[in-house]
């Protein structure tokens, strides 16, 4: 493949290895700021495993700002932001509502065109194709497996991505979004420290028409769009509709909170994904309310997910020329469904800090740095977060199971997570780089 030379000055030439959503994100938020960009996919084509995805507002404000959320709604067959906040029901027979997650007052006085929390519970897949319209497919390289990165031999301040099929690529920066088994991260931090663990968490995923579980008896609604957390001891489960409620998604987990993160390790040559039998699913759930049981059940051929997290924390998202973002940088515990949406924050703050007027290959590595200092104390937030989430969840909470404690546990968990105002992040971020003088002062 050829490779271009860029000037010192001008705009940056960027190359993404990964297209997943965070990569698409990314890749569309440089091309709408005139920076110019290669996004390099391993398989054959853009695709997404997984059924539905939860895209919170702070992430549906900055789809809003690129000018795709419209799209992106009517492709996922979605009638606009209609997810609202969560329900939190027993999983036990009866299931007792035990919380509903509340807005903050001070979310209305910042962003008062929303209500409710204004979310997106879509289809991964169709997600991925609504985004996939937005990028020029000039740019979209496919069967480029990423296996090395090394100093370019031309340019000491540009970095050669190398691939599989012998081609190699070079960029001023570029871009890890190649999810929890990055080879990007691989090669910034090296293979032995590259950091996925297995979370000693599983879960079992499922999406069925709706229309399935009415008919075998099931009472709880899904059609009010707000997804429900069935909670119990060790296990819980999150359901939501898609497709405007036309499907149902359930991820069903399963955890050992006893264990450290990282404390077990799985064989090396078994798959974090397989398909499993309906029987051994059930069983994990035996003696569950009945409203749990008929879900299940709707679920034929249930996928088994063994979730692995970025732990312990990167000390940088960053390493000279070279930036992670999404799982690549922070790979987290799905239990506040908010790691694509601190994926796409990845993506849109770093694609204004490389589409400003001053950001040039001659300071990228500031440039980035700048990046880091903003996103990597958000994103650990989030990620201890979620791992606080999923114990209270499974009833090792501070005050237990019971709707007293739930209510008292959660909080408003949601609150800092969904209602965080990234344009500060980016002036504070322009700050600093005028600071250190990367950035000339005004």
């Amino acid at each position: 493949m050829a490779t271009s030379v860029s000037s010192k000055q001008g705009k940056v030439k960027a190359a993404i290895v990964g297209g997943g959503v965070v990569g698409l994100t990314c890749a569309i938020a440089l091309q709408r700021l005139g920076v110019p960009v290669e996004l390099f996919e391993a398989a054959a084509h853009f695709g997404e495993i997984g059924a539905g995805v939860a895209i919170g507002p702070n992430a549906a404000r900055i789809l809003q700002s690129l000018g795709i959320l419209d799209e992106i709604c009517a492709k996922t067959g979605e009638p606009g932001l209609t997810m609202r906040s969560f329900l939190f029901v027993s999983g036990q027979e009866g299931h007792e509502l035990l919380y509903e997650v509340q807005i903050a007052v001070s979310a209305y006085e910042q962003y008062p065109e929303e209500e409710g929390s204004n979310s997106l519970g879509a289809h991964r897949a169709s997600l991925l194709d609504a985004l996939v319209q937005f990028l020029d497919p000039n740019t979209a390289h496919f069967h480029k497996k990423c296996i090395s990165l090394s100093t370019s031999e031309r340019d000491p301040q540009r970095t050669t991505i190398h691939f599989a099929d012998g081609t190699s690529y070079e960029a001023d920066v570029v871009i890890g979004a190649d999810g929890i088994h990055s080879s990007v991260r691989a090669a910034m931090i090296g293979e032995e420290t590259s950091r996925p663990v297995f979370s000693n968490t599983v879960c079992y995923r499922g999406l069925f028409p709706y229309e399935t579980a009415k008919a075998a008896g099931l009472k709880t609604d899904f059609t009010s769009g707000r997804p429900v957390i069935f909670t119990g001891r060790d296990k819980h489960l999150v359901v939501f509709g898609v497709r405007n409620a036309t499907l149902i998604n359930v991820v069903a987990f399963s955890a050992d909170h006893n264990r450290p993160i990282g404390s077990t390790s799985l064989p090396s040559e078994g798959p974090w994904v397989k398909t499993v039998s309906q029987e051994e699913m059930m069983q994990e759930y035996a003696g569950w309310g009945s409203d749990v049981m008929i879900l299940l059940k709707c679920i034929e051929k249930p996928s088994k997910w063994f979730i692995h997290v970025v732990h312990p924390p990167l000390d940088s998202y960053v390493k000279g020329d070279v930036a992670l973002v999404g799982d690549a940088a922070h790979g987290m515990l799905p239990h506040m469904g908010a790691g694509a949406g601190q994926g796409i924050e990845d993506a849109y703050v770093l694609a204004q800090l490389l589409g400003q007027p001053q950001t040039t290959a001659s300071n990228i590595e500031t440039v980035l740095q700048a990046y880091d200092r903003v996103r990597r104390p958000r994103a650990q937030m989030v990620w201890d977060g979620s791992v606080r989430a999923g114990e209270i969840y499974d009833g090792y909470g501070e005050h237990g199971l019971s709707a007293e404690g739930v209510t008292e546990d959660l909080g408003r968990l949601w609150d800092p997570v969904w209602y965080h105002n990234l344009d500060d992040d980016l002036q504070s971020a322009v700050k600093w780089l005028r600071e250190t003088s990367a950035f000339r002062q005004d």
